[in-house]
């Protein structure tokens, strides 16, 4: 027999996922200060620093990242954050994955793929850097 999640842990869940996909970096650390996983995902197994990469949050994903986040978990779609910031087209964030260790090549698309599927050739450069 499964488990029915309790509503209001679902609730909460839902306003972390949002505050992450928001970009509000202090409200989303002070739950991590208090307990709550860096490394919790959603439904379809994204995780914090998924939605806060592909949303263009570069602060948020630092701090993810600083309190233990996964940089290159991957999402049910095969799907990494590094990935979803390179079709997403946000620089910073992808600075922020690359300087936590986050692999180009990992995931499918890999960050590589989805780079050379959008003719994205500096950003190509910048994963032969690392």
């Amino acid at each position: 027999m499964s488990e029915v999640p309790d509503p209001e842990v679902v609730e909460l869940a839902t306003k972390i996922f949002d505050l992450a996909r928001q970009g509000r970096t202090e409200a989303l650390v002070a739950y991590l200060d208090a307990g709550v996983p860096a490394n919790l995902t959603n439904d379809r197994g994204d995780s914090l620093v998924m939605l806060a990469a592909y949303h263009g949050h570069a602060e948020a994903v630092r701090a993810l990242l600083e309190r233990g986040a996964e940089a290159d978990r991957i999402n049910d779609r095969g799907q990494t954050p590094l990935a979803g910031a390179v079709f997403k087209g946000e620089t910073e964030v992808i600075r922020v994955l690359l300087e936590a260790g986050a692999d180009p090549s990992a995931g499918t698309p890999s960050a590589v793929d989805t780079a050379r599927m959008f003719a994205k050739t500096e950003l190509l450069e910048l994963f032969g850097a690392h």
